[in-house]
């Protein structure tokens, strides 16, 4: 959804890393567990840090042998890339730095030398991984780059529950507080909770139609 959305914006995208689950739907189907993608594009960033958040899917899983209706969920977070002089300096004793081999749906392996990137920040817990490069220094590279865009992120986050903690209880981006659901049966719609902006053109939306979405964010953010 996200790539269509970018490809009508004309920004370019790029999978960083994504891990798949097993395949278990009736026509062997493998589904995406995680993906990291960069998004480069003329204020990307401005249209899309409002898509963070849970994303709530009601479908008749292909994953699903009995073809029943389910609920999934997903987790959308949307991270600036920090400019280099504005990175937070990081101990290299405070990194865990593991190599592997890049894999692909059903765990194959993409490529034979293990040039892709796990690392690890060790006081926050916070894991990064790369796998689009066949170098493993750009891969390290990019890694970082996330890095340093998560804890950018982690300090947003410390300094809102500082504001919090002044001004009162808000409602957070978790599992429960969906910001927006995609219903594909018994009825098809597409509701952001936020803005109350809705269509029934479920198709057209997981296809990259995401504009109406978007522009309603950002005219509900302006005071």
């Amino acid at each position: 959804m996200y790539e269509k959305y970018c490809a009508t914006k004309g920004w370019q995208t790029n999978i960083l890393h994504q891990s798949f689950g097993e395949g278990g739907g009736p026509e062997g189907r493998i589904g995406t567990k995680s993906v990291t993608m960069e998004i480069k594009g003329a204020y990307s960033y401005g249209f899309l840090k409002k898509e963070t958040g849970v994303h709530r899917l009601v479908r008749i899983s292909p994953f699903n042998a009995q073809k029943l209706r389910q609920t999934s969920f997903a987790v959308v977070n949307v991270l600036p890339e920090i400019k280099e002089k504005e990175f937070e300096e990081i101990k290299p004793d405070d990194l865990k730095i593991d190599t592997f081999k890049a894999s692909g749906p059903g765990g194959q392996y993409v490529n034979k030398t293990e040039s892709a990137i796990r690392i690890t920040h060790i006081p926050t817990g916070i894991v990064v991984s790369s796998q689009s490069e066949r170098l493993q220094g750009k891969n390290k590279e990019n890694a970082m780059k996330i890095l340093h865009a998560k804890l950018y992120q982690l300090k947003e986050e410390q300094h809102a529950k500082e504001l919090k903690d002044i001004k009162g209880e808000q409602i957070s981006a978790s599992w429960g507080n969906q910001i927006r659901s995609y219903v594909l049966h018994p009825y098809k719609m597409v509701k952001d909770l936020r803005t109350q902006y809705e269509t029934s053109d479920a198709e057209g939306v997981l296809d990259g139609d995401l504009e109406k979405f978007v522009e309603a964010e950002l005219k509900f953010e302006v005071p």
